[in-house]
């Protein structure tokens, strides 16, 4: 669905009070430390999940809320609001420390300080029906932030709430749940262990398959004598005409399953796949990851002799020779750096660019190097120009375990996305997402979301299409 057509349809909204979700149970009070890497990543994420109506869902029931005549009235039995507030506070009986509030002390660490005050939570009302705003599945993500969380994340004396939720209903029964919350308390990972805790209590478990281990301790680094070198530090940073701008706009494009095979045809028609280092060929993360780094360089028009960085997030769960304890729930990730000249990265072809990136990744997936990431990042934490345009940051989302499955009694989300919020446009941050059950064309693809200056969206878009084109010969 286009854009303009959403935007045609007057959305409103009954908003109701704030509510805090408190543990179930009497919980410790306590003040906790956080991990090195969680230090480093004081900022807020927001998400949401898009669910259907029950009538909708064969043999699952459907509810009726009795404070408003905005629902459909031909639906019965359950409420998703009450249902997933009931299963939060018993959730958050063993995850307790989220119901505290996450404060920066002397030393400039966070530590949470667990006071059982509670989880805000809001329930909401929308005059349409989810299919008017097309799931939320159109390019036009934007449309997100009005089903976000858009109340304060701290509390009167600053201290923030590690996390806040939404669950807004629609008029056809079905339902949005968001969520925002500080990274510094989860890593992809560690939110949908939290979430497919609950979904597990909202269906009736006594108690979460995965009980929480917190030692964030395992995670904190040492004092070393010899960081890892910044390697943007000394760099001729590259530099956008488009940037600074306070001007962004948010899209979320798709890639079918078709144009993947057709971008790793076209890669591997030259390479010699009897090298140990193309053993089995290019991933669709490296491809992609490829094709995104050099349209976002041409979109925003870096100079050609300044360098340009691709951050890649890895996770270190799988990595690490002392394996982290089951259920550790913290952030458990670290960045892999690829670099390149602005000129060779938009004008060589991008097979070249690909074997760049496989070069690099290469050194970072090993214990040596997260260790010596992580003893970094405590001992002088690696700044960066994100205002130039010079970094962008890419993760993946089409790993994080169940998160696309959560199911709170309303059968597993038709959507997930993330919302844009003002750190998305300045900081590049783009997300590799698995597709929506919207579309069934679409199964095996995947979308991305991105963030540009307004004056650069008109270039990306026309490298996407160039990209999604059924042309077997499309020049890369």
């Amino acid at each position: 669905m286009e854009s303009n057509k959403k935007n045609a349809i007057p959305l409103s909204f009954e908003n109701k009070e704030v509510v805090f979700i408190k543990p179930s149970k009497p919980t410790p009070s306590s003040v906790l430390s956080l991990s090195s890497i969680d230090n480093d990543l004081n900022f807020f994420i927001q998400a949401l999940l898009v669910y259907r109506s029950a009538s909708a869902n064969q043999n699952s029931p459907t509810y009726i809320d009795s404070n408003t005549n905005a629902i459909n009235t031909t639906t019965t039995k359950r409420d998703p609001a009450k249902v997933i507030k009931e299963a939060f506070s018993k959730g958050l009986s063993y995850y307790y420390p989220l119901a505290g509030k996450l404060v920066k002390h002397a030393d400039g660490k966070l530590r949470i300080n667990c006071t059982s005050d509670g989880v805000p939570f809001q329930e909401a009302f929308c005059n349409c029906n989810l299919s008017c705003v097309d799931y939320l599945d159109g390019e036009d993500i934007e449309m997100a932030t009005q089903f976000g969380v858009d109340f304060p994340s701290e509390d009167e004396y600053g201290n923030q709430y590690p996390m806040a939720f939404k669950l807004t209903k629609f008029m056809c029964g079905g339902f949005t749940f968001a969520w925002r919350f500080n990274h510094s308390l989860f890593d992809g990972t560690g939110i949908t262990q939290f979430l497919v805790s609950v979904a597990e209590l909202a269906g009736g478990e006594s108690e979460p398959s995965v009980k929480p281990v917190w030692e964030r301790e395992t995670l904190v680094g040492k004092i070393t004598s010899e960081p890892m070198k910044n390697p943007m530090e000394n760099a001729n940073v590259a530099v956008s005409p488009l940037l600074p701008t306070a001007e962004y706009v948010h899209a979320c494009f798709k890639v079918d399953k078709e144009s993947i095979a057709r971008l790793k045809t076209s890669l591997m028609k030259d390479i010699d796949l009897n090298t140990m280092f193309m053993k089995k060929g290019f991933t669709t993360f490296e491809c992609l990851a490829g094709y995104i780094w050099r349209a976002r360089a041409r979109a925003l028009k870096l100079n050609n002799d300044g360098e340009t960085m691709l951050n890649i997030t890895l996770g270190v769960r799988a990595l690490l020779d002392d394996p982290l304890p089951t259920g550790y729930y913290g952030n458990a990730i670290v960045e892999s750096y690829v670099k390149l000249v602005a000129k060779e990265l938009m004008e060589q072809p991008l097979l070249e660019v690909v074997k760049h990136i496989r070069q690099s990744l290469i050194p970072s997936l090993n214990n040596d190097y997260c260790i010596n990431f992580i003893d970094t990042i405590e001992t002088k934490p690696m700044r960066f120009d994100y205002e130039s345009g010079a970094i962008t940051i890419l993760t993946d989302w089409r790993h994080l375990g169940s998160l696309d499955k959560i199911d709170f009694g309303w059968k597993e989300p038709i959507n997930m996305i993330p919302i844009p919020s003002e750190v998305s446009g300045p900081s590049g941050m783009y997300d590799i997402l698995p597709p929506s059950k919207v579309d069934p064309s679409m199964t095996g693809g995947v979308r991305f979301f991105i963030s540009l200056p307004s004056a650069a969206m008109f270039t990306f878009k026309e490298e996407m299409k160039l990209l999604t084109r059924n042309d077997p010969k499309l020049n890369l």
